[in-house]
Order: C-alpha cells, then sequence, then structure tokens
C-alpha cells in the first residue's frame, strides 16, 4: 500500500512540477518575444502558436552542442506556417533575421536560442493536449 501511495505522490509531484514549468516557461516566452522583437512580426504572442514549428538557423539546437554558431551562416528565425487549402501546403516565414552569426552579441544569440527552446516546450504541451482531446472518444470503448 506504501509503495503505491508512493508512486501516487512521486506522479503527483511531477505532474504539478511540469504545470510550474510550464507557466514560469510562458511568461519567459513572452518577454523574450518582447525582447528579440518577434512582436514586430506577429502581433500576439498567441498567433505564435498557429505555425507548425519555429526553427533557427545559424546556432545549433542540439543539447550536445547548444548556441554553437555555424560558421558562414546566418542568425535568422524561422516560422513554418501551413495553409491546408493552398496551392503551397506550407512556407517558411521569417520571423527575425540578425545578420552574420559570427557579428551577433553571445547574449542575444543566447537569448534567441532560448526562445526556441522555451516555444517548442509549450508548443509540446498543446501537442500533448491536442492529442489528449483526440483520445476522448475512444476512452469509454473497451
Amino acid at each position: 500500500m506504501s509503495s503505491a501511495l508512493d508512486r501516487l505522490k512521486n506522479l503527483t509531484n511531477k505532474i504539478s512540477g511540469y504545470e510550474i514549468a510550464r507557466k514560469d516557461n510562458l511568461i519567459i516566452l513572452q518577454n523574450l518575444y518582447k525582447e528579440i522583437n518577434i512582436d514586430k512580426k506577429v502581433q500576439s504572442f498567441e498567433e505564435l502558436f498557429h505555425f507548425k514549428a519555429v526553427n533557427l538557423s545559424g546556432a545549433s539546437l542540439l543539447s550536445e552542442n547548444l548556441g554553437e554558431i555555424k560558421e558562414g551562416k546566418y542568425l535568422q528565425i524561422l516560422a513554418i506556417s501551413y495553409d491546408k487549402e493552398a496551392v503551397v501546403k506550407s512556407k517558411n516565414i521569417s520571423l527575425a533575421y540578425f545578420g552574420r552569426v559570427e557579428g551577433v552579441d553571445e547574449e542575444l544569440k543566447n537569448k534567441v536560442v532560448e526562445f526556441i527552446l522555451r516555444y517548442r516546450f509549450e508548443k509540446s504541451f498543446m501537442t500533448l493536449e491536442h492529442y489528449h482531446e483526440m483520445l476522448l472518444p475512444f476512452n469509454n470503448k473497451s
């Protein structure tokens, strides 16, 4: 009995920890959205999440070399939009262009990398919620 209760406590702590991290992440993400001027290209913060994805060129997003610059490239935030009615379904949109990565201030580059990671963190929660809702009709079937 104690073991089951301990597992439930651990699971509850983990879930509440994720929710706290998510709330904190959204606050910081919204600040970065303004700080690196994404608000100039995307009118409202909520519109950011209409994009299928947001990518980065010019710096690595891999955990083993996070933020490492790619010589000769340009630091740029690209969003992928999707329109199922259009002839060309998806297209890349530049959300921010910062110039040659070698010339970008280290602090700014780090904020850009952080912005992308925080966006993806929130987007993953949204995806999880979407699929959870899609599965609801199947929950009563066995």
